[in-house]
């Protein structure tokens, strides 16, 4: 897997999962500000980016490939933050490995398929057979960026070489990984699964994200003390739309100092 690491290897380190078809580089507006607290670590998924396809984009294989790199690069007790699919990938990671996990942000992340409110019409179009395949074929640096900002609810700058590596993604991986999502949390919610796994928990959703309802955001209340914030005027991707808010909370969230208790509000 094509890992990235930013700011002192020997500050408190912080994982950061893309979500659908995108990449690390999604996260390029906040990590100035996260990498001057934090070791930000950065994958780019099976398929996703500059990492080559898996045997299976099954979440819980997705999963095992991540941990494989922590286990590798010798770390543990961390927090994971997953960007809407992304925070699959690290629930699984942390029902599969308690050893390291100590505490999960999820962003913008469904809790359950009853919450989905539907894609735009530009990814739909990119997306849905038949005419999908031949729209992944001709799509262009424009049309990916119309595309993001679809789902956005202010102007974005979507960085370049997050652009870049969304035009390395092949449709067959797209199609795969969003299928293979869709089944992990039709098997169980999301809040379900983490109900019982005693972690550290901040959900951040932005109340105008266009792809989930962001009400369902208040299912995680289901998780014992779970910390729930609603960003007004952010749409689905509040690291483009907010990077400065995004990276106070995680940075807030994440500090060694900070007191165990855990609250839930909105904002």
């Amino acid at each position: 897997m094509h890992v990235v690491h930013d700011g002192p290897r020997d500050a408190p380190p912080l994982l950061l999962i893309h979500g659908s078809g995108a990449s690390g580089a999604s996260w390029g507006p906040v990590i100035p500000a996260l990498a001057a607290r934090r070791h930000v670590i950065r994958v780019d998924l099976p398929g996703c980016g500059q990492s080559p396809p898996p045997p299976s984009y099954d979440v819980p294989a997705q999963a095992e490939r991540v941990a494989d790199v922590l286990d590798t690069l010798g770390l543990r007790r961390l927090t994971v933050v997953g960007h809407s699919s992304g925070g699959y990938v690290a629930t699984a990671l942390a029902e599969q490995r308690a050893d390291l996990v100590s505490s999960l942000a999820l962003i913008s992340t469904g809790p359950s398929m009853d919450a989905f409110l539907g894609d735009s019409i530009i990814l739909r179009a990119i997306l849905t057979p038949p005419l999908g395949p031949l729209v992944w074929r001709i799509r262009s640096d424009s049309m990916i960026r119309r595309s993001i900002a679809s789902t956005c609810a202010r102007p974005v700058e979507v960085p370049d070489d997050a652009v870049a590596d969304l035009m390395r993604t092949t449709y067959g991986s797209m199609r795969a990984v969003l299928r293979h999502n869709e089944a992990y949390i039709v098997e169980r919610s999301v809040p379900d699964r983490l109900a019982g796994l005693n972690l550290r928990l901040l959900v951040l959703f932005g109340v105008a994200d266009p792809r989930w309802d962001s009400a369902s955001a208040h299912q995680y209340d289901a998780v014992p003390d779970a910390r729930v914030e609603l960003l007004p005027d952010v749409g689905h991707v509040p690291m483009l739309e907010a990077p400065e808010a995004i990276a106070t909370l995680l940075v807030n969230f994440t500090a060694p100092e900070r007191s165990h208790a855990r609250r839930k509000t909105s904002r």
